[in-house]
């Protein structure tokens, strides 16, 4: 197998692929030639440098279509890609030049200072390029089970692990791509989580072009109103955003639909049903909530032609395998056609796969996220999932962010703690907390009020915008 040379230079070279929309209000299309030029040249460059079958190749490079070439010239020639977001502090980035050992990285001029600061001195391409190499060899045969593919988790807990996936990741992609994404023949697909995630890895232009689809990639910062107005001006037909955008959009500005947009979908965390709600009003359309891991990929998704169960990730998708076993979401690796080949260095994972997230199932096989197993809080006997608290104190017109976690208590053992971002227009006082733990007394069972309401500036979060509830923790 080959997904570069059977997905990219299999197609038509006239028909769009990409469409780029740049930091200085610049806008490009490019077509399938244009994208299988670009992978082939990038490809010889990196065979000058050394690059062999196997070796890994970082990528620090915003959503441009130079990240994009890099990837698919590493799926073609077989090389390991290592995406990373620009994000990363150069600790991090020291983290994972330490664990992965790339040969060659391939960096954005504009993060050369940090790449620096992390201690690399190796073979670099500088992005945006000049003139590179024509041509490259043959694209390489690859087996399904051939490394392709590097992720770092997010590091909620922990410091982030290195994720292996093999060259089957890709094509395994059809499966969410048509029963959750469910990008079209035609359809302009906005994923827009930033280069080095796992979702922006299958679902920026992987699965859109698996599906026909053209990707739209946006090298910005986020901006609630400039997102909207991108929605209408190139036509968006299926969005793909984090719940964190979706909330802070709804918070910020006034989502509407657009005539091209049909689909929104969300994955990454549990998705507040007073979003759901106010989404669903004002365009017409439910956010379709979806839940997997780095590890796994997508394996759950709500299901197509059907209102959103508020609440719900939806069920696993079309062969998947997975349950509930003493509260934990189990699956089987066997018919998760994304499951990973292990953590770098180490033995692929025997067996059902723990997921180490806590969820409930419906009588209908409906699945809801409560957390992860160290974030259920248990109060003087009561199992409290801080989703659904958290979803109560974001429903209040003061509250723009809320995340829960357990304090220690001599008496309950726990109590649940709220640590609140408020909006503007808003200050922390003793008479707002009050107002906050009664609001969630009247939204959910009055034992899962927080007893304890802390203000912040800002929660800490993973560079993919996951809380850290660790760090709240302590």
């Amino acid at each position: 197998m080959n997904w570069a040379r059977d997905v990219v230079e299999s197609a038509d070279p006239s028909r769009l692929a990409l469409i780029e929309r740049s930091r200085d209000g610049s806008r490009r299309e490019w077509t399938f030639g244009d994208v299988a030029r670009a992978t082939r040249a990038v490809a010889a460059r990196l065979g000058e440098l050394g690059a062999r079958r196997g070796d890994v190749v970082l990528t620090l490079v915003g959503n441009r279509p130079e990240w994009v070439a890099t990837m698919v010239a590493c799926f073609r020639e077989g090389f390991v890609v290592l995406p990373c977001t620009e994000q990363l502090r150069p600790k991090d980035l020291q983290l994972r030049l330490a664990v992965a050992r790339p040969a060659i990285v391939v960096c954005d001029e504009r993060n050369r200072a940090a790449l620096a600061d992390a201690g690399w001195g190796g073979p670099t391409i500088w992005a945006p390029w000049g003139e590179l190499p024509d041509g490259s060899p043959e694209a390489a045969e690859l087996d399904p089970a051939d490394p392709c593919l590097i992720t770092f988790t997010s590091g909620t807990v922990g410091e982030p692990k290195a994720v292996v996936h093999a060259q089957r990741y890709l094509t395994g992609q059809s499966l969410q791509a048509e029963h959750w994404l469910d990008a079209r023949d035609g359809d302009l697909v906005w994923c827009t989580a930033a280069s080095g995630w796992s979702k922006s890895a299958r679902n920026t232009f992987i699965a859109p072009w698996i599906r026909g689809a053209v990707a739209l990639l946006h090298d910005a910062r986020f901006d609630a109103h400039e997102r909207l107005d991108l929605l209408g001006e190139e036509a968006v037909a299926v969005l793909c955003m984090a719940p964190t955008e979706y909330r802070v959009i709804a918070k910020r500005a006034e989502p509407r639909r657009t005539p091209a947009l049909r689909g929104l979908v969300a994955a990454g965390e549990a998705l507040n049903p007073e979003i759901l709600r106010t989404w669903h009003e004002a365009t017409g359309l439910w956010v379709r909530d979806g839940y997997g891991q780095t590890e796994t990929g997508q394996i759950t998704g709500m299901p197509l032609g059907r209102n959103a169960v508020e609440g719900s990730m939806g069920r696993p998708l079309p062969g998947i395998r997975a349950w509930v076993d003493d509260g934990e979401l189990v699956v089987d690796p066997a018919t998760v056609p994304t499951f990973f080949r292990g953590y770098l260095g180490e033995e692929a994972p025997a067996g059902p796969w723990r997921t180490g997230d806590r969820v409930t199932q419906d009588g209908q096989g409906f699945l809801y996220f409560e957390g992860r197993a160290d974030d259920v809080i248990i109060s003087a006997g009561y199992r409290i999932g801080p989703f659904e608290v958290e979803s109560a104190l974001v429903a209040h017109p003061a509250v723009a962010e809320a995340a829960v976690v357990a304090a220690p208590d001599d008496e309950r053992g726990s109590v649940v703690r709220a640590v609140v971002v408020l909006r503007d227009g808003h200050v922390p006082s003793d008479e707002l907390a009050r107002a906050l733990q009664d609001h969630v007394k009247a939204q959910t069972a009055p034992y899962k009020y927080p007893r304890v309401v802390d203000f912040a500036a800002e929660l800490p979060k993973t560079a993919s915008g996951k809380v850290r509830r660790a760090a709240l923790r302590a």
